[in-house]
């Protein structure tokens, strides 16, 4: 880092707009202040190191901090788990990137609480062990079709380029810079999709999608990536969002299972469309983000992130959104009683039920590098039905965690340019919305910062999902020598 700029060091970076993301120098953004509730009150999930313990003196950087420190407590406190992936960078156009992620045929692989195992064909049996096959492997069978099918029915959220000019700026692609803004899209996109669809809903053409060349994707992207900041559109294109309400459209499909869910199915990817309109789209949630002191082209935390989706729920006045809500832990501890206060909050006369939650957890998991203590915790929370996701990555990139195997964490990667797509169009292409290949890292390399999401249908669901995570808490905590604080 002190070679920077030099001559015979690593030489000087581009500008970009917004500043570098890089950096590690940030300004410091304030997060939304939230009161702790008087004591008394019942906390799940708050764990903490104890302070000047023999532990926490023994972990270097560590040494009496608190692991879980609530994650980013401003704009750019952790040190980058959402700058851009380095192919955006011309320094590395000669990048080349895996094309195939290997899976173990002797261990069970965990994917957002559903567990599969790949066995032989023709025999009820686990492969002798070898090297390692890819999941397109076709001697593998069991359950490696429900997987692929499984994982590509996820929605991707990419980088994009050439959509409506963000306001405030000249940037019409967030290549470099969105990475965790569009993480954070991906995990609020599968709790939508466990509150409208279930979680044993598969899109039916998800194993049609074919594999992307993502070698040809690094030079052409990097192309993309210098152009589309030198560039902007000449006229903003007219974009409109749909006001007929979801229940009205499928009224008339009753009797038709699947196009309900496909109504559904496009209805959520079309929130997250990249158009000013959007309820979810980039756009909105730059501009909710202004108050945190953001603004497009700037670093963006998972826990900056996490208040950016609170808003954005709470700001969405869509019908068919009226029954959900966001809540943000605060230092990582979720109290049961606010939770199930905006649960019951006032809602619309048509809604009786309880309203459904998506909970936001923004953790710490270690010092300057994850201490892997925690590496059974997160298994833990992404074998748990109502998990949603982790906003997370690796220094310097932001992805989006949804699964396990071993000790390799299981993800969908925002760092592809694609295409704008017109979102408002009727029967818009849904390929670029699924990922056909899954990737695989290291636990060891993940980034400390990341936030953790949870989906409650209801009261009674959300105290079933704190009972589970406060069983599974314990028994990593006996396992780990971690103190838990409730």
């Amino acid at each position: 880092m002190a070679n920077r700029g030099k001559k015979g060091g690593r030489g000087k970076r581009s500008k970009r707009p917004g500043g570098c993301p890089y950096r590690r120098r940030r300004r410091k953004a304030a997060e939304p202040e939230v009161a702790h509730p008087p004591g008394g009150e019942e906390a799940v999930l708050g764990l903490r190191w104890p302070r000047g313990s023999a532990r926490a003196a023994g972990r270097g950087a560590e040494a009496g901090a608190s692991a879980w420190c609530g994650g980013c407590r401003g704009a750019g406190t952790c040190p980058g788990s959402a700058a851009p992936a380095r192919f955006h960078a011309s320094p590395y156009l000669g990048w080349v990137l895996k094309t195939k992620t290997y899976f173990s045929r002797n261990s069970p692989v965990l994917l957002l609480g559903k567990c599969y195992h790949f066995k032989y064909e023709d025999e009820n049996k686990l492969l002798p062990a070898r090297s390692g096959c890819t999941i397109e492997d076709h001697i593998i069978a069991g359950n490696v079709e429900e997987f692929r099918k499984d994982f590509t029915s996820r929605i991707w959220l990419t980088y994009r380029e050439e959509f409506p000019q963000i306001e405030g700026s000249t940037l019409t692609t967030d290549c470099g810079w969105g990475c965790t803004l569009r993480t954070g899209q991906m995990l609020l996109a599968q709790g939508l999709i466990l509150h409208f669809l279930g979680r044993a809903w598969t899109w039916p053409d998800a194993l049609n999608i074919e594999n992307s060349d993502f070698e040809s994707w690094t030079s052409n992207t990097v192309k993309k990536f210098t152009a589309s900041f030198e560039a902007s559109l000449s006229e903003e294109r007219e974009l409109k969002t749909p006001t007929i309400s979801l229940k009205e459209t499928i009224g008339r499909y009753s009797d038709d299972h699947e196009m309900r869910n496909e109504i559904y199915h496009r209805k959520i990817i079309s929130w997250f469309g990249d158009s000013p309109l959007a309820l979810f789209g980039l756009h909105q949630l730059i501009e909710y983000g202004k108050k945190s002191g953001k603004k497009a082209g700037d670093w963006y935390g998972p826990a900056v992130v996490a208040h950016i989706l609170r808003k954005a729920v709470e700001e969405a006045r869509h019908p068919d959104l009226q029954g959900i809500t966001i809540y943000v832990a605060q230092d990582c501890t979720v109290y049961s009683s606010d939770v199930i206060d905006k649960q019951c909050a006032s809602m619309a006369s048509d809604h009786a039920d309880d309203k459904a939650v998506i909970i936001l957890v923004p953790v710490r998991l270690g010092g300057e590098r994850t201490n892997t203590d925690y590496l059974d915790f997160v298994k833990g929370i992404l074998s748990l039905e109502y998990c949603v996701g982790i906003i997370g990555g690796k220094p310097k990139q932001s992805y989006y965690f949804a699964g396990f195997q071993d000790d390799s964490l299981i993800y969908m990667d925002p760092h592809y340019c694609q295409s704008f797509v017109d979102v408002s169009i009727k029967d818009f292409p849904l390929e670029t919305f699924h990922c056909p290949s899954p990737k695989k890292m290291s636990f060891r390399k993940m980034d400390p910062s990341c936030t953790i999401g949870f989906y409650c249908r209801n009261v009674q669901d959300f105290k079933r999902a704190s009972e589970e995570i406060t069983k599974m808490k314990l028994r990593w905590s006996d396992l780990s020598g971690v103190t838990s604080r409730c």
